[in-house]
Formats: structure tokens, C-alpha cells, sequence
């Protein structure tokens, strides 16, 4: 495999796939594409306040234009909300990609996110629920954050795509 292959970071929130999402994308020298940084530029909020102002709908139809677009460019990695691969034509578009699933037991998830003001009534075991399957589906790698740090990620991942681990000296 090779780096010129687009990398796509799922999981639910909480997972960090921004953080190893970034740490991948320094390792292999290409850009990293956000979902909450595409949302601000191209809608002018963060997705809990387009959900608020536009319905969930609107906010998932945004998220799931950003892998779209995102995958027809140039490779790179993206974090991609968990929403996306709820939308066939993104799992279908996800074949081209190497994709990572970050993922840890519900009570890490709802721990990391108690405190944000992000998604306050964050439910990870419903979330999962609904879509766990096409995680499953889609995944090339699955990483346990529970246990793993963004760094081991990091290197789970260029392992897995038969590149040599970051030089820490």
C-alpha cells in the first residue's frame, strides 16, 4: 500500500480520530481534512449549532459532502464524522480509501466527551448502535483507544500500510 492512497479516520465521537488523524497525516506528509474544520469554513458553524439552525439532516448531508469531495481530490487523510457512513454513496466511495476505525468501550467515550460543550448529551452505546455495522463494514484497521495512545495508532497504521514507524530520536 502506499501513501498516495487517502486515509479515512471513523469512529465515534470521543474516538480521536482528529488528533491520530493529524499524526498520520504529518508521518506520510499529506494534509489532513477535518470534518469540524470543513464545516466552519464551508457553513460557518461546528455541527452542533448547523444542527440547531438546519436539522440533523442538513448537518449530515454537509458531513457527508466532505468525504465526498475530500476522496475526489488529492490524497490525504481525513476525519470523517461518524454520521458519513450512514450514506451508502461515502461507504461505497470509502473502497478507495485505506480506512481506520478508532474505537474504544462506551464508558471511555462518554468520559472524553462529558466535558464538552461539543455534544453534551452524547450517547456513545446509541451511536454505536446505529452504526457499528458499517464501521465494520468498512474498516481496513480497527485501533483500540482505550489502549492505545494517538502515537501507537500512528504507527498501527503505517505498519499496516507496509511504511516505516515515525523515528521518535
Amino acid at each position: 500500500m502506499s501513501k498516495n492512497k487517502p486515509v479515512v479516520m471513523i469512529g465515534l465521537m470521543g474516538s480521536g480520530k482528529s488528533t491520530s488523524g493529524r499524526l498520520i497525516a504529518e508521518a506520510l506528509g499529506l494534509p489532513l481534512s477535518d470534518s469540524d474544520q470543513y464545516l466552519q469554513e464551508r457553513h460557518g458553524a461546528t455541527s452542533a449549532p448547523i444542527a440547531a439552525r438546519e436539522g440533523k439532516e442538513a448537518l449530515h448531508r454537509y458531513e457527508a459532502e466532505h468525504v465526498l469531495e475530500e476522496l475526489a481530490g488529492e490524497p490525504k487523510v481525513i476525519a470523517a464524522a461518524a454520521s458519513t457512513l450512514e450514506n451508502a454513496e461515502v461507504r461505497a466511495a470509502l473502497r478507495e480509501a485505506f480506512v481506520v476505525w478508532v474505537d474504544a468501550d462506551d464508558a471511555v467515550l462518554a468520559e472524553r466527551m462529558r466535558t464538552s460543550k461539543h455534544r453534551p448529551d452524547y450517547d456513545p452505546g446509541e451511536m454505536r448502535a446505529r452504526r457499528e455495522r458499517y464501521f465494520r463494514e468498512v474498516a481496513d484497521l480497527v485501533c483500540d483507544v482505550g489502549v492505545l495512545s494517538p502515537e501507537q495508532v500512528r504507527d498501527e497504521v503505517l505498519g499496516k500500510m507496509s511504511l516505516p514507524a515515525v523515528d521518535r530520536d
